[in-house]
């Protein structure tokens, strides 16, 4: 055997099991990086496809002589049991592009520490029902919010087109939403939602149940911050998409903003004094 060939096998016996690390051992870094830009693009795909059926909506309504022969319009009144299963879907989805792009910054951290916990595992499926566990707790407002509709449709307090036709009910909204802005179950949930850290050192739980859990019990302290936000849409237009828009952008600055209580005391005196607006105006 020729002095080359003696090498050639020195070396591989030598090296296998560095080579073996760099192929089944990949970078860490570089995996954390990957697996963030997967969530992220999947976030960003759920939040834009509700977005485009919102859109899709708005068209039809604003093109009453088509938009009453889509089959995801509900009825402009006399509800029946599809036309409600129809405004759940729209509040759902709705809830979706709104909260989806607020939680991110929650869901990305849950991805990240599940692939440390859990080296050899993918976090997708973990993630995805971390995912699923905070938009049920929103779906469950959304029934609320379906119902709350269908009895202000009844009571002609909102006209087929889910716009107030009820200067007080617009005041009382605000009013509402502006005295929960300023008090301390506000700030008691907003404290879970901006600290997503110690929310997760405390409650995590393995395994998918336990990531199902944990997004429903995130997005209760979410619900319970933005409630009295998400009721603004009956006396804004349930399905004025500048405003969708505009809450949902706020929702996510309350989270990320430093001076986050004079972010919502500021909100709150507004939503105070716009009620006081209408009522002295009226």
């Amino acid at each position: 055997m020729g002095g080359v060939e003696q090498e050639w096998i020195f070396f591989a016996v030598r090296l296998p099991v560095r080579v073996n690390r760099r192929v089944n051992e990949p970078n860490p870094v570089e995996v954390l990086k990957r697996d963030r830009t997967i969530v992220a693009l999947g976030l960003a795909g759920i939040a834009t496809l509700s977005w485009i059926y919102l859109i899709y909506m708005d068209w039809g309504m604003r093109h009453m002589d088509v938009g009453m022969e889509m089959v995801l319009m509900p009825a402009m009144q006399h509800w029946t049991a599809w036309d409600l299963v129809l405004v759940f879907m729209m509040w759902t989805v709705m809830m979706v592009a709104m909260m989806v792009p607020a939680a991110s910054p929650v869901i990305l951290l849950f991805a990240q520490i599940n692939r440390r916990r859990n080296e050899q595992q993918g976090p997708f499926v973990a993630t995805g029902q971390f995912l699923l566990g905070y938009l049920t707790a929103w779906a469950g407002f959304s029934v609320l919010a379906t119902l709350a509709q269908w009895g202000l449709l009844t009571a002609a307090l909102v006209s087929p087109m889910m716009e107030s036709t009820s200067k007080p009910l617009g005041a009382g909204l605000l009013l509402v939403a502006g005295l929960f802005q300023l008090s301390r179950l506000k700030y008691a949930c907003l404290a879970h939602c901006r600290s997503p850290v110690g929310f997760l050192a405390t409650e995590w739980r393995p395994g998918s149940r336990g990531a199902f859990t944990m997004g429903l019990k995130h997005g209760g302290y979410c619900l319970g911050c933005c409630w009295a936000l998400m009721g603004l849409l009956f006396a804004l237009g349930v399905m004025n998409l500048l405003w969708v828009a505009g809450i949902s952008a706020f929702v996510l600055l309350e989270k990320i903003a430093p001076a986050n209580q004079l972010v919502s005391r500021l909100s709150g005196l507004l939503f105070i004094g716009w009620a006081a607006w209408i009522v002295f105006a009226s």
